[in-house]
C-alpha cells in the first residue's frame, strides 16, 4: 500500500486508528424472524446482512445431492445503494461470483456438514454499505447467522483484511486504504486451532513480509473472535430472558 497520508508520523491512520486496531464493530443476531438464522454487522461504515436457511431437502436437481454431507449453497451480492456509484450489480458478475465461491470454501471448512447428509444449507449475504473489508464483514455476519440457525461449527469463522504502508502492517482496511494500491490479504480463521479457512492475496508480496502480515491478520481475527463471542452470548442471554418471561 502506497500513500503519504495513510500513516502519520505519529503512527495513526486516516481514520485515527492505530495500525493493528479494528474499526468499531456492532452486530445483532436474529434480525429476520422468517429465516432459520440471520445477523447484521457493521465494520465501521461497512454494513452486511446474512441470512441462513436449512438444513432442508435438496432443491432443484437431485444430482447435486451428497450422500455423506450437506450441500452448501452460498450467494453474495451488493445492494445497488451500497456505494456512491449507483449501478446495477447482477448476481452473476465476476466479483460476486468470486466472493460467492470464497464464502462457500470458507464455510465448507467450518460447518459440520457431515451431520446433515442429503440436505442443503443456504447462506445469503449482502453488503448494504461498502467501505472496505466486504469479504470480512460477510464472513463474520454469516458466522453469526449460522450460529443463530443452530448449525454446528468446528469453531467461529473470523475474517479480517490486512495490508502494508511501507513496512507497517495495517489490519481491517477501509476503502481509502484498499484503494491506495499495494498488496492486500484477506484471512478467514478458525481461531482456537488457528485453522486457516481461506487466505487470499491480490498482488505479489516478498516472502520476508508474508509472516508479519499473516501474524497481524491472525491477531486481528482473534480480536474479532472475542467480539463475535460476546455478541452470541448477549443474544443467548436475551433469548433466555424472553423465554423465561
Amino acid at each position: 500500500m502506497a500513500g503519504l497520508e495513510l500513516l502519520s508520523d505519529q503512527g495513526y491512520r486516516v481514520d485515527g486508528r492505530k495500525p493493528t486496531e479494528l474499526r468499531k464493530i456492532q452486530a445483532r443476531m436474529g434480525v429476520f424472524a422468517q429465516a432459520d438464522g440471520s445477523a447484521y454487522i457493521e465494520h465501521g461504515n461497512t454494513k452486511a446482512l446474512a441470512v441462513v436457511y436449512g438444513p432442508h431437502e435438496i432443491r432443484g436437481s437431485r444430482s447435486k445431492c451428497l450422500h455423506d454431507r450437506a450441500v452448501l449453497n452460498c450467494q453474495y451480492s451488493m445492494a445497488t445503494f451500497s456505494t456512491a456509484e449507483r449501478k446495477r450489480r447482477p448476481h452473476g458478475d465476476r466479483k460476486s461470483s468470486e466472493m460467492t465461491l470464497h464464502l462457500k470454501q470458507t464455510f465448507e471448512a467450518a460447518i459440520l456438514t457431515q451431520l446433515y447428509p442429503r440436505s442443503q444449507i443456504d447462506i445469503y449475504v449482502q453488503i448494504l454499505q461498502a467501505d472496505g473489508g466486504n469479504y470480512s464483514a460477510c464472513v463474520n455476519a454469516a458466522t453469526l447467522a449460522v450460529v443463530d440457525a443452530g448449525i454446528p461449527l468446528r469453531d467461529y469463522v473470523c475474517a479480517c483484511s490486512a495490508g502494508f504502508v511501507e513496512d507497517t502492517p495495517l489490519v481491517d482496511l477501509s476503502h481509502v486504504e484498499e484503494s491506495s494500491g499495494g498488496t492486500q490479504l484477506s484471512l478467514a480463521l478458525l481461531p482456537k486451532a488457528e485453522h486457516l479457512a481461506l487466505v487470499e492475496m491480490d498482488a505479489r508480496l516478498h516472502q520476508d513480509h508474508l509472516e508479519g502480515l499473516m501474524d497481524a491478520a491472525t491477531r486481528a481475527c482473534k480480536d474479532l473472535h472475542a467480539v463475535l463471542d460476546r455478541v452470541v452470548r448477549e443474544h443467548l442471554q436475551e433469548v433466555s430472558t424472553q423465554l423465561g418471561e
